[in-house]
């Protein structure tokens, strides 16, 4: 009988992002694992009880010594892998994941000064207002922190790579179909301009917070505390955290901020997938060359001459991925039956594979970005064997000839239909059509002039809009 993986030590990463992608996704760890989560919480606790003392909220109660202060930010600050056995070791106790951290933290203030205030410790809490906090901090840390630097990263690199490339002509193709040439920089810099919309709509999203017990009604505050201003010291400490309070909620704080920062980065993800499979297509027409070095190893495994664009495709896929469980993200976060239920909870435990694979994406382009070298004698030779492109610019002078009085414009759009509809025209066919036509000495010269290499309008200038404003969104 076959071994079973399930009984290796050390365990057998069952995802991709934990095995074979371990190095890319790694800095999400800090922020978007269970051990991260938890750590989150015994911030969230820690600060809550200093809020709370320092603030004189409750009465006869002293406030803290800087010492005491220091030990109860140590508590998060020393979480590592004892803190974190022990912890699920308590919780195998209390089969309640919040109620372990309670227990956790009045295990570091036996035998302190701060043992007799115990009690403090998650006091007026629902779990779900130490866990609203809690995935707050999270998700900030590592969209801002983590995957958000990464995405500037690549969009700085294709805006370098589309300056370099901003003059280099190549022709289009619309509908796949040979048109009107632009300038390979022009098309790398509507990907970063895009991109660059996205990257200063993240940060403005706003990351939501709320203290406020089991139903949203500050119920156990006001009883148990009836003098103390309860809304202005759940939006001060909510504030302390970094985060924006939200005063009306039920027991949980409705996740409508996630819905909206997870959308935008499923959007960046669809822009980055465009972009990928756009690249993979300039590669297989040979408008790029890829360097095996830089791709990695074997290019095929029957076909020693290939590179295959693997940077590319492993984006596309990661994307996908990303993408759905964004979407669903979205979707289910901002629905909760009546006052609370549970599905949330578990829902948001998959955060971090949504940013883990969109991370991953992003390494990926990058690495198949650096890879590449461009072949600008592929795209002239594209351009040279695409003459017939020229006719949008004759019939164009045509028609303008012709509203403004000139004779002999007639019909300029079927004309150059019938030469180049369904026809490869050369060079020398191009000029000499254009020779017959005529126009006046100075169009004709300026279309004699004109070759598809030269046909790209203000394209090589367009690029120095990404200098508009900084398309990577930093300040």
């Amino acid at each position: 009988m076959a071994h079973s993986f399930a009984d290796i030590t050390p365990p057998i990463a069952l995802t991709p992002l934990d095995g074979r992608y371990r190095a890319q996704a790694a800095p999400l760890v800090d922020h978007l694992s269970e051990a991260a989560l938890n750590r989150s919480r015994l911030v969230v606790e820690t600060e809550w009880m200093i809020h709370l003392l320092d603030g004189e909220v409750i009465p006869d109660l002293r406030t803290l010594t800087e010492d005491e202060r220091a030990l109860l930010r140590a508590i998060p600050e020393d979480f590592g892998a004892e803190g974190i056995a022990e912890h699920a070791e308590i919780e195998r106790e209390t089969v309640h994941d919040v109620k372990a951290i309670e227990y956790y933290v009045k295990r570091r203030l036996a035998g302190t000064s701060l043992e007799p205030l115990a009690e403090v410790v998650h006091i007026y809490c629902t779990s779900e207002d130490v866990n609203n906090l809690s995935y707050a901090l999270m998700i900030k840390g590592a969209v801002h922190e983590v995957w958000l630097p990464a995405f500037e990263d690549l969009i700085a690199d294709l805006t370098v790579l589309a300056k370099d490339t901003a003059e280099v002509p190549m022709l289009s193709h619309t509908h796949g179909q040979p048109a009107t040439p632009t300038t390979l920089g022009k098309e790398i810099a509507v990907f970063a301009h895009r991109l660059g919309r996205q990257a200063r709509r993240i940060p403005a999203n706003q990351t939501l917070g709320k203290i406020n017990g089991a139903t949203g009604t500050y119920a156990a505050h006001a009883v148990a505390v009836p003098s103390a201003d309860w809304e202005r010291i759940s939006r001060t400490f909510v504030e302390h955290l970094g985060l924006t309070w939200n005063p009306l909620t039920t027991q949980i704080e409705s996740h409508d901020w996630q819905a909206e920062i997870y959308a935008d980065i499923a959007r960046a993800g669809r822009i980055l997938h465009n972009l990928a499979t756009d690249f993979w297509t300039y590669i297989s027409m040979g408008y790029f060359r890829q360097r095996l070095s830089a791709q990695g190893g074997t290019g095929s495994s029957t076909m020693p001459h290939k590179v295959n664009p693997i940077r590319f495709e492993n984006a596309e896929a990661n994307l996908e991925i990303s993408g759905a469980l964004l979407d669903s993200l979205s979707q289910t976060l901002v629905t909760s039956r009546l006052q609370r239920d549970l599905t949330d909870s578990t829902t948001q435990r998959n955060v971090g594979p949504a940013l883990g694979h969109s991370l991953l994406a992003i390494s990926n382009l990058r690495r198949g970005l650096a890879g590449l070298d461009v072949d600008a004698d592929a795209m002239a030779a594209d351009l040279e064997g695409n003459w017939e492109v020229l006719g949008e610019a004759v019939q164009s002078v045509m028609r303008t000839l012709g509203v403004q009085g000139t004779t002999g414009m007639d019909n300029p759009y079927e004309r150059l239909k019938d030469l180049t509809r369904g026809h490869r025209v050369d060079g020398e066919g191009m000029r000499e059509f254009i020779g017959s036509l005529g126009l006046p000495d100075a169009e004709r010269d300026r279309l004699l002039a004109l070759s598809p290499h030269t046909y790209v309008g203000y394209a090589a200038a367009l690029v120095g809009h990404l200098d508009d404003v900084d398309p990577g969104g930093r300040a």
